[in-house]
């Protein structure tokens, strides 16, 4: 059973200003891939408190990925990658990459998210954009992608 924690980054959800539909699809996205949700948080556009959460959901053990929503951008409060970046032990580019370049395929802004992905420990985490839209289709990025990555990670490494 794959397990997914999802941490919403963002200011406004935190202060309970705006709703959270992204969070909701990505939970929706868990749930009818039939996978585990290990936990929903949301903290504020806070370097100290994503990396807190992200270190804390890998020494767990029990969560394969991580997805991060928000906090990719150009603004000045988007920290998320910076956040994430050194706790990474591996960096995984070419997730990042292809979100991107999915992204770019509705819309140039798509070339401004800042997002990574990585690997700690067996854990792969991923910095998704904020928009509901941008992490519907960041989704569909991961779907063919999470499955045999956590087979990876999980040690079952031999070639089909």
């Amino acid at each position: 059973m794959i397990r997914i924690a999802i941490l919403t980054v963002s200011d406004g959800v935190a202060a309970g200003t705006r709703d959270d539909a992204a969070g909701a699809a990505a939970v929706g996205w868990v749930s009818t891939n039939g996978w585990a949700l290990a936990e929903h948080t949301t903290v504020a556009d806070e370097r100290s408190l994503i990396t807190a959460a992200l270190v804390a959901w890998v020494e767990r053990g029990d969560v394969n990925l991580i997805l991060t929503l928000g906090g990719t951008g150009f603004g000045p409060r988007d920290v998320t990658p910076e956040a994430t970046l050194p706790i990474l032990e591996r960096p995984a580019p070419g997730i990042a990459e292809a979100l991107r370049a999915a992204g770019r395929e509705s819309t140039a802004w798509a070339s401004l998210s800042r997002g990574v992905a990585g690997i700690r420990g067996a854990t792969l985490i991923v910095n998704l954009p904020g928009s509901e839209t941008a992490v519907r289709e960041g989704l569909a990025v991961l779907q063919s992608i999470v499955p045999h990555a956590v087979e990876l990670l999980d040690g079952r490494t031999e070639h089909l």
